[in-house]
């Protein structure tokens, strides 16, 4: 992120006094401004695809298209082909759409229902957190998902936790056969990212560069087909690997 750069956020919560708690929370600092806000799903989907932020703060609960179901439409690949034959006006759609897909989406909810979790990370959604989440916690995952980490809050994290600790035996396979793919260098850092660290304690930890962490955990992700390291985390522990990597 270049030095002095505001982010911009778009709101999406069919509650107003909901919206308005967020936007007072995330401008609070400076740091970050909200572009726009939505009261639905569909709101939300044009909204980023009309503004461009760097940062999409959405309800997972919300009348018409909920927040899965928007995730879904902003990961999907568009056609270039929407509207108009001319050639470099299909290349600004298409620069449009990358852009709009390129949002980290945070996702918020009042529930914290591990399979809404799921869902959305396996989407592409960087970042789940409770409605509830103090205004230091919300801006310090908005800090961490603008730098490329991706962020569960504790109560949200205690759900998905419980629900995977006795995992069917398929999926327990499943998880394991992806993550049989790491080398040994890459499963030691598995089990701290199943651990919750970020890259700088991930460096700290090896004696590493932050950056070269980062790009090692870029390539664990393409390695086990995750979307996010979310869902790398949650595949190491339904695979029972626990914070020392997968199983050999």
């Amino acid at each position: 992120m270049e030095l002095g750069h505001v982010g911009r956020v778009v709101i999406a919560d069919d509650e107003p006094v909901v919206r308005r708690a967020l936007r007072t929370s995330v401008e609070s600092t400076g740091e970050f401004h909200v572009v726009a806000e939505a009261a639905d799903g569909h709101e939300a989907v044009e909204a980023v695809r009309a503004h461009l932020p760097d940062i999409l703060l959405l309800d997972v609960r919300m009348p018409r298209m909920n927040g899965v179901e928007a995730t879904a439409a902003l990961r999907a690949p568009r056609s270039g082909a929407d509207g108009g034959s001319d050639a470099g006006a299909d290349a600004g759609a298409d620069s449009g759409a990358d852009a709009a897909a390129a949002a980290h989406i945070v996702v918020t909810t009042g529930f914290g229902l591990a399979p809404d979790v799921e869902q959305a990370l396996a989407l592409g959604a960087d970042a789940f957190l409770a409605k509830d989440t103090p205004r230091e916690e919300l801006l310090a995952a908005l800090r961490a998902v603008r730098e490329g980490d991706a962020v569960l809050s504790p109560q949200v994290l205690r759900q998905v936790l419980d629900a995977l600790r006795t995992p069917a035996s398929a999926e327990r396979r499943q998880a394991r056969a992806r993550l049989d793919v790491l080398p040994p260098r890459e499963a030691e850092v598995l089990g701290m990212v199943a651990a919750g660290l970020s890259n700088r304690e991930i460096a700290e930890r090896l004696h590493d560069a932050e950056g070269s962490v980062k790009a090692l955990v870029g390539r664990m992700l393409a390695e086990s087909g995750a979307a996010n390291r979310l869902e790398l985390a949650m595949l190491a522990r339904t695979a029972g690997s626990g914070a020392q990597g997968p199983p050999r």
